[in-house]
């Protein structure tokens, strides 16, 4: 054969392609693969890396009754995976079968894999896992005199010594496919993978008792639980107090779950887990719905964290998808969709004072949460059960914060859009003109918000959640006292929540008006903006905004939101355009209207230094426990704390 050096090839297009071009063989004539080479083959879907061995292990621990599984693993998964538990046991005669492909105990008809319940039910993971491994099986059942144990290598059965249940031993695996050990990551990558399944299948499953170790270390261990304790310890501490609980339900739909707060959101989307009757999921549908939901608290590429578990009736799902068992299709994947997202929504739409306050999870770590959860605690074993709630009622929140409020401080205002700058700025002048009388009006409206709060406090169902206004500390922050101590809001942050609430009910119903200016504002601008001026002019009168071209360069802003009326109309406008220019047409427009909307609440909220008179800053919590998702602001950082009386006492050392 003629040698080429590389200097020859890549002067010889040819020469280089017939010696990189894969040899012709012979056609060889059709032929059955052996059983070992065709588990193989199928091993390699089900058995990716040491993490689906446990995978498989957990789930067949569970399938079997057990309420108490343990995990070792040793360098990584690769050289050992055992998992132990007290489950029903396998019988003598069965155990021979339970290696072989196609044999489970889990249905016997198409009529039950349409409607399965049990997490396994292919029945290939035992032998895909014998196919590229060392498989030793160890069980014994409730009846039997003593255990009985298996070894994959062998096929041959022995008597052993173990209690009830099963353990199952997994040595060197991919010894026999080593090209596939190759492609696997470093020990404690292969580790933290394994980890994370064990933590998937544990979260779903709080009644069962689960530990894992690691060599010789015990790095998890998760004694049987209330649900929503499980949930909260698989999504970390920094949830325990930053959490919303959703529990909705509507015709055969049942969803629970712990919805980590937006103030507590992550860089990674590595908390996330979404599981459809009991098992584990990947799935689009649901994550579109969860994505919408928190679209408008979470801020840039930040990323929620969740706890969800939907039950349905199985056959409206489809589980036999992907012989990893991760993905499901649903019979009616839209309803599912509006359910999911409208029921998160919800939860993470409270308004101020309904729920714990938001910000808990940010105070030092000697304070402790003020009010306890009172969130109702149900249970998914129950599959009888009508999940109905009080839709005139939200959980943790007796009563509607508008009437109570009107109840109990019926004397305050509620103001107008614009009003507030009105009077703060009529306040500001009458400061300057006569500081004396300011202060004395200062100390009466203190008094009075006093007094108010005394009487209220003898009835403490029927305080107000945020309380009453005290006094604007740095022109930043409202300070205000409730029955529980001392409530802090973010003044700028709170009320650029409330307007853009504000304009999103104006613009679905399509009444956000316009209002015209007495003199249009002109700005030169960019030939793309001039552009989308041209071409956007329909979708910027949507959202309130008259635009039209003086010139070539020049646009002319004849038109505000009439909510914005006090806003810059330039800079107003020419954030609107760049946010077009971004999002494109008139279509994304509608996707991106939450974006749209947060960008010129921004304009109009409160500045800071701004000085608020106390009738204006109780109109401003009075709006806020009134108007949903006002627990953060259109980035999804707090817009009030609650520092209780008890927290206050801790700091000043009082009663040691």
């Amino acid at each position: 054969m003629t040698s080429f050096t590389d200097r020859d090839q890549s002067n010889n297009p040819a020469a280089l392609a017939a010696a990189v071009a894969p040899p012709i063989n012979k056609p060889r004539p059709i032929a059955l693969l052996p059983d070992r080479l065709i588990s193989q083959i199928a091993a390699g879907e089900v058995v990716e890396r040491p993490a689906s061995v446990v995978k498989e292990l957990l789930e067949n621990a569970l399938d079997s009754g057990a309420d108490r599984i343990e995990l070792r693993l040793e360098e990584g998964g690769v050289k050992r995976v055992w998992v132990n538990d007290n489950g029903c046991g396998i019988e003598r005669d069965q155990l021979a079968l339970a290696l072989t492909r196609h044999a489970t105990s889990k249905i016997t008809s198409l009529a039950e894999l349409e409607k399965v319940a049990s997490l396994g039910f292919r029945g290939e993971a035992l032998a895909s896992i014998a196919s590229v491994a060392q498989l030793r099986i160890i069980s014994r059942t409730a009846l039997a005199a003593h255990a009985v144990q298996i070894d994959s290598r062998d096929g041959a059965i022995t008597p052993a010594a173990a209690t009830q249940g099963t353990s199952a031993e997994v040595l060197d695996l991919f010894s026999d496919t080593p090209a596939r050990r190759k492609f696997l990551k470093s020990q404690g990558t292969e580790t933290a993978h394994c980890l994370d399944a064990f933590r998937r299948v544990a979260l779903a499953h709080p009644n069962v008792a689960f530990t894992a170790r690691v060599d010789t270390r015990k790095v998890e261990d998760w004694p049987a639980a209330d649900w929503s304790e499980r949930a909260l310890a698989g999504l970390g501490e920094e949830f325990e107090r930053a959490h919303r609980v959703v529990e909705r339900s509507a015709g055969n739909l049942f969803l629970r779950g712990v919805l980590g707060a937006p103030t507590a959101s992550r860089a990674r989307a590595d908390r996330q887990f979404l599981y459809v009757n009991g098992r584990f999921v990947r799935d689009r549908v649901l994550g579109h719905a969860l994505r919408r939901a928190y679209s408008d608290v979470l801020h840039g590429d930040r990323h929620p964290a969740f706890v969800l578990f939907l039950a349905l009736d199985p056959e409206l799902v489809d589980v036999n998808v992907h012989p990893a068992k991760t993905e499901v299709r649903f019979r009616d994947a839209q309803a599912i969709q509006r359910f999911v997202y409208h029921a998160v929504q919800e939860s993470l739409r409270s308004s101020a004072g309904q729920q714990n306050a938001p910000s808990s999870a940010l105070l030092p770590d000697f304070v402790q949460p003020s009010v306890p959860s009172s969130e109702p605690q149900l249970s998914l074993n129950e599959p009888t059960r009508d999940y109905r709630f009080d839709d005139g009622q939200r959980p943790g929140f007796s009563g509607n914060p508008g009437t109570v409020a009107s109840t109990v401080a019926a004397s305050l205002k509620f103001y107008e859009p614009g009003q507030l700058q009105r009077l703060a700025q009529a306040s500001i002048r009458a400061n300057l003109t006569n500081p004396a009388s300011h202060a004395a009006s200062m100390a009466a409206s203190f008094d009075a918000a006093a007094a108010t709060l005394a009487t209220a406090s003898n009835n403490p169902s029927s305080a107000p959640p945020l309380g009453f206004a005290l006094a604007q500390l740095q022109g930043v922050y409202l300070l205000a006292q409730n029955n529980q101590g001392l409530v802090v809001v973010d003044i700028h942050a709170a009320h650029e929540r409330l307007v853009f609430e504000r304009m999103k009910r104006a613009y679905d119903t399509r009444a956000l008006a316009t209002q015209a200016l007495l003199i249009p504002a002109v700005f030169r601008a960019e030939a793309l903006e001039a552009q989308v001026v041209e071409e956007q002019s329909e979708a910027l009168l949507a959202l309130g905004l008259d635009c039209s071209l003086m010139s070539a360069n020049q646009i002319a802003v004849r038109g505000v939101p009439a909510s914005l009326a006090q806003a810059d109309p330039v800079a107003l406008a020419r954030s609107v355009l760049q946010a077009m220019l971004e999002f494109g047409g008139e279509h994304v427009l509608l996707e991106k209207r939450n974006a749209l909307l947060a960008t010129m609440a921004c304009h109009a909220a409160v500045r800071a230094n701004r000085r608020l008179s106390i009738e204006e800053m109780n109109a401003l919590l009075r709006e806020m426990e009134s108007t949903p998702g006002a627990d953060q602001c259109n980035h999804g950082r707090p817009t009030w704390v609650q520092l209780s009386l008890a927290e206050l006492d801790k700091w000043f050392l009082r009663g040691r």
